[in-house]
Parts: structure tokens; sequence; C-alpha cells
């Protein structure tokens, strides 16, 4: 039997001695070897690795625990990425259900907020004495009418988006809207003053209106307008208004209300001509928008209606 690792053609005897000790030192580096070689065979066999030779062996374990490292780190990864989006998520719709900011809107041709002029003067009610008032059906300048229409008490809440929808308290609140007929006190019914009215907000950020159901005219989804400023001293013109924009009527109190009410029979072809999305000032928003400037109503054509609505503000 030939010795492990000597040359095939080697014999046992017929060399000299240092002949004899360089083909000993060869057979013991051979030996080494082997035995080296079974050692990584095995010990890759007990950590599962596969192949027959030591750099299959070695190959198959570092991708096998760079596989690992990867796939823990890309799960490490996502469960960070998905923490952090659950938590924007979250903070993002709390904060939008609750106060949404109010777009600003225009405030028409028909404000009598000093910033525009009727009939060749400048129309400023906010300046006049008796504008401060809860109850705005009747006018206070130069007549005493009361506009006649179903009756609507709204209640409207002023709170800080900026600051976990804190009511916004001692703001003042400027609220005009148009008649039954789709007319406005001091322009197109220029001798009267009524529906348009100022109160401060209280403790709890709100302020409440006693009115009439506003009337559906031609171009315009019905609304009410309303100015916001930061006291009552401020009030003085619409130039000092930190939010101007509107209310937009739901849709089914006004189908309600249009054909079975005397006064308002016109609404009821303006309203079929038009709707919330196309509206030409309020149909730009966004859903969320919009639900926030619809106010939220109860009640019946006879007994009147009560309203709430929330002005988030951002201060």
């Amino acid at each position: 039997m030939k010795a492990l690792g000597t040359h095939p053609e080697s014999h046992d005897h017929g060399h000299s001695l240092a002949e004899d000790l360089l083909r000993i030192e060869a057979q013991r580096l051979e030996r080494r070897r082997a035995l080296l070689w079974l050692s990584s065979s095995a010990l890759l066999a007990g950590c599962g690795g596969g192949g027959g030779s030591d750099s299959s062996g070695v190959s198959a374990l570092t991708a096998a625990a760079v596989g690992t490292a990867a796939t823990t780190a890309a799960s490490t990864t996502a469960a960070s990425t998905s923490s952090t989006a659950s938590t924007s998520t979250t903070t993002t719709t709390t904060s939008s259900s609750a106060c949404p900011a109010l777009p600003a809107e225009t405030a028409g041709p028909y404000p009598a907020d000093g910033t525009n002029t009727a009939s060749g003067s400048t129309s400023d009610v906010l300046t006049a004495s008796g504008i401060v008032r809860s109850d705005i059906r009747s006018s206070f300048i130069s007549s005493s009418t009361v506009a006649q229409g179903v009756a609507l008490t709204i209640t409207l809440t002023l709170e800080n988006t900026n600051a976990n929808c804190a009511a916004l308290a001692g703001y003042a609140i400027y609220l005009w809207h148009c008649d039954r007929s789709g007319n406005y006190s001091l322009y197109t019914a220029s001798t009267e003053s009524y529906l348009r009215g100022v109160q401060v907000t209280d403790s709890a950020g709100q302020v409440s209106f006693t009115t009439i159901f506003p009337a559906c005219y031609s171009g315009r989804w019905p609304h009410m307008h309303f100015e916001v400023f930061t006291s009552l001293s401020a009030a003085t013109t619409g130039r000092n208004s930190v939010l101007t924009s509107q209310l937009a009527m739901p849709s089914d109190v006004c189908n309600a209300i249009y054909p079975n009410v005397t006064g308002y029979s016109a609404s009821m072809a303006n309203l079929a001509a038009v709707s919330l999305a196309s509206d030409n000032v309020v149909g730009d928003n966004t859903a969320v928008q919009l639900a926030a400037m619809t106010p939220t109503m109860s009640g019946s054509v006879n007994a009147g209606y009560t309203a709430r609505a929330v002005i988030g503000l951002a201060v």
C-alpha cells in the first residue's frame, strides 16, 4: 500500500538519508493538510453546511448568515416604518376630523364691512350702533322690518387647529346672509339692515345667532357668510378679519323648506341648477372642508331649525 500523498511511481527503498528525510517531511505535511480538511468537513456538516469541499461549505454558511442578517434587518426596518406611518396617520386623522381649518372664501359683493361701496358710498355696518346682537332678523338702522322665513338658530364654535382644538374665547364673529327672496340688506334690499350681526365668543369659543334660513339665488349654493376678528375692537372693517369664509346649507333641509314654505318658491329652480361640487366658490374644497363648512341641523319647517358648526382657525 502506498503512503498517503506519495507519487504513484515512488518506492520504499533505494534512496539516500537526505532523500528519505525530505520524503518523510513531505508526508508529514500531507497528513496535516488531510487532517485539517477532514476537521473542516465535519464542522460544516454539523452546522448544516452541504457540499464536499471546504470552500463550498464556507460559502453556504456565509450566505445563510448574510441572508438571516438581511431578513432580520428588513423585518426591523419594516416594523419601524409601519410604526412610524401608523403614528403619523393617526395624528393627522385625529386633527383633521376634530377641527379642520376652514378655507378662506370671498366675502362676496354684499359684505357691508367697509371693503366695498353700495349705491355710491362705502357701507360699513360694523361701525353702526346695535350691530352687536344675537337676534339678527330685524333691521336696526333706518327701519325695524323683520325678515320673514323659517326660523333658524345657529351656534358657531371657534377652535384653534394648532392647539388641539382649544376654544378661542373673546373673538368676534360677524355673520350675514340673504333673505328668503335672495336679497341682501343694504344692497339689493337697500333700505334694510336685517340678517347682519356680530357676537363675541364665550369661554367655550361659541356664539349663537337667531336668524332665518337663507334662500338659494341664481348661480350659488345656499350659504351664509362670516368673518372672524381677534376681538370686538378689531371688528371695525373686513380688512381686519383673520378669516373670511362661508357656510354651506345642508341639501336635505333646503329640499324640505324651499318647496313647502311661502316666499322661497324661486329657490327651487335655482337649487336644481347648482350643486355643492359645481358651486363657483366652495366647489373646489376637499370633502373634509366641505363637511366642516356644512352645519349639522335638526328641527322641522314648522318648529324651526337649530344648527351647529365648528370653525377651525389656525392661530
